[in-house]
């Protein structure tokens, strides 16, 4: 995200015959059984019944919208189309559409009779945290800013309401961007997270809200700045924590204060090494669920995970400045309760535009959940290392990049588990890693090909300067790199690395790289609008063979969802975010009792940026105001499709 300023496989290799099998078992998931003119959702094919077989699909994209109608540059709009070809040489068009769950703030149904405040934050002991900024106008804080979704079945899932088939989404909240009188709470609020029951039409497809159930975060110290998520292939909800509060500077941040304040009504009473790490939400057959963090994937600023077809590799995102490619590889299959963490060594090939690299691997340390929670428990960060923000003239320092600066670092004797798992970035540069990547966001994996993809929003600073082994010229509109997976790797050490899964090298497919331009468009745009800008959440499809990026730019006056098609390397334009709203809760699900869907979010519509909405704010904030909340609400939803001829 844009941070606001002050504002079952089961072996340990993944032998080509299992890996065919996966394969197999993806190819033949159940294709879309879209009734004609249905409202229903996004719809790959349809019946795969009788006489047709899927065979390709492609979209047909939409224009970004314009001041001729602002209407449509002040919410989501979908202009676009699905082609869908069949074997027999048939083929079915679908117009595409959004249909939202709900808006933040909305009143939804609590499975038990009532209601509740969707998108409402709670403190550690579940009471309504009151936005008491305006006298008289006091209410609960709800987000504008819904993020990472999952959506996913549950065997004998029962629900009461249900009329169709039980399906369960989960939303993470990641922030509120501000209080009634305007003053900026980034941060300064523990993140809810909820599971949504819904009743699937099985003749339709079409998802409509039961029951919203909040998931009780106390037993995890509450969550701090949940951003992007993905379904694990075990199908629980992969959660996130990003931009982990710096325990060295902790006495002087006041976004972690407020946290500490709203959560626990004492605003030193927050372990900032409780936060950085990576949850785990598991849904249960009533709608209710669970949730537990993992402390043994590296306390970084995690945005979105993939976890690869062997239950075991997990590729990170660090949406961070000097941030690193982190790689965990779990000791057990569908478990990362503990394991082995790495930082990605990049050797660089190219400096052209985003540039390219090979990637060697560097291990940091193995280590269970419980014993890094333990030390997370027990420790300050001068119990595990001494940090300088200038030179102390000691050589026993070694100067590191750290968060677009400097540090002078040192560990103590006997501390180097709790700094590679509590102290990750600092202990990742440490020991050679490179910690030079800016906002590297979403990830994700295309098994058939065994290719990961991994957004890098902005290419600026730290890709620039060389201070962590990078030096590319840009663009600042950001890229999509794409990472061939291998097997039988070794790490830098020559330890042999118990994953088939392995990026080898980094480099963006030419249609993925951002376009800056050098002055503002008629709209005042900063980059190409028909290229990428900012690419934030990102999903691939096996079956539509497609890549879904969702945008999160400073340089787009409409964020915008595309479709990048991997075998014809088109690239459309599907949906436009309303004017200053980022795309998030990206959720590509290939089949869910016959249906495939894809989630879209957004949040904070109307964020208005200087230089960016100059052009457009006049005519559209009124409007966007009107559609959400006075730009307190945002919506959760997903794209529909409904057959043409």
């Amino acid at each position: 995200m844009r941070q606001p300023q002050p504002h079952a496989i089961q072996s340990t290799d993944l032998p080509q015959s299992s890996r065919r099998s996966l394969l197999k078992a993806l190819a033949a998931a159940p294709l879309l059984p879209l009734g004609g003119g249905a409202a229903a959702l996004l719809s790959a094919c349809a019946t795969p019944g009788a006489t047709k077989g899927f065979a390709s699909a492609r979209f047909t994209g939409m224009p970004a919208p314009t001041l001729a109608n602002p209407a449509a540059m002040a919410t989501t709009t979908v202009g676009s189309a699905l082609e869908v070809a069949f074997v027999d040489g048939s083929k079915q068009t679908y117009q595409l559409a959004y249909q939202p769950f709900f808006m933040t703030g909305d009143m939804v149904p609590d499975g038990r009779g009532g209601t509740l405040l969707a998108g409402g934050y709670v403190d550690i002991k579940g009471q309504p945290i009151i936005d008491r900024s305006l006298p008289g106008r006091e209410r609960q804080f709800f987000s504008d800013c819904p993020d990472g979704s999952s959506l996913l079945t549950i065997k004998g899932a029962k629900v009461p309401g249900v009329k169709g088939n039980t399906v369960f989404a989960v939303v993470q909240f990641e922030y509120t961007t501000r209080d009634q009188k305007q003053a900026a709470m980034y941060g300064q609020l523990p993140s809810p997270i909820a599971v949504l029951t819904l009743d699937q039409d099985p003749s339709s497809g079409k998802l409509s809200l039961v029951k919203y159930h909040n998931v009780d975060t106390s037993q995890v110290h509450g969550l701090w700045i949940t951003c992007g998520a993905s379904l694990s292939p075990w199908n629980t909800h992969l959660s996130s924590e990003e931009y982990e509060p710096d325990a060295a500077a902790i006495a002087s941040h006041p976004q972690f204060k407020g946290f500490s304040r709203n959560l626990y009504g004492d605003e030193n009473r927050a372990n900032p090494y409780h936060y950085g790490h990576l949850p785990e939400v598991t849904v249960n057959p009533d709608g209710s669920g669970s949730i537990k963090k993992h402390y043994c994937l590296g306390r970084i600023s995690h945005e979105l995970v993939q976890v690869m077809p062997d239950q075991r590799t997990v590729l990170m995102g660090d949406d961070a400045t000097n941030g690193g490619l982190f790689m965990f590889v779990a000791d057990r299959a569908a478990d990362l309760s503990s394991g082995t963490l790495y930082v990605a060594r990049w050797q660089q090939t190219s400096d052209i535009g985003p540039g390219a690299g090979k990637l060697s691997w560097i291990k940091l340390g193995s280590a269970t959940s419980e014993e890094v929670r333990a030390m997370a428990d027990r420790y300050k960060v001068s119990d595990i290392m001494d940090v300088r923000t200038s030179d102390p003239g000691d050589g026993s320092f070694s100067k590191i990049p750290f968060n677009g600066k400097f540090n002078w670092v040192r560990v103590k004797p006997g501390m180097q588990k709790a700094a590679a798992f509590l102290e990750t970035h600092r202990y990742a540069a440490l020991a050679g890693g490179s910690l030079g990547f800016t906002k590297m966001e979403g990830t994700t994996v295309n098994a058939r090909d065994k290719i990961a993809y991994s957004a890098m929003s902005y290419i600026q600073t730290s890709m620039l300067d060389g201070s962590g082994h990078i030096k590319v010229q840009g663009p600042k509109a950001g890229a999509v790199y794409a990472l061939n997976l291998r097997g039988g790797q070794r790490d830098v050490a020559g330890e042999a690395m118990a994953s088939e899964w392995v990026p080898v090298d980094m480099a963006p497919p030419a249609e993925l790289v951002g376009v800056d331009l050098k002055t503002p468009d008629a709209l005042g745009n900063l980059a190409a609008q028909d290229h990428i800008a900012n690419p934030d959440n990102i999903k691939f499809s096996e079956k539509l063979r497609t890549l879904f990026i969702g945008e999160d730019s400073g340089m787009h006056v409409n964020n915008f969802l595309w479709a990048y098609n991997v075998d014809t390397r088109a690239l459309t334009r599907i949906l436009s975010c309303p004017a200053g709203a980022e795309s998030t809760g990206l959720h590509a699900v290939d089949e869910i009792n016959g249906w495939t869907y894809v989630m879209s979010n957004f949040q904070h519509a109307g964020d208005w940026e200087k230089g960016l909405h100059d052009k457009v704010k006049d005519q559209l904030d009124a409007l966007v105001r009107a559609n959400y909340k006075d730009r307190f609400g945002a919506t959760v939803g997903y794209l529909t499709g409904v057959a043409l001829g």
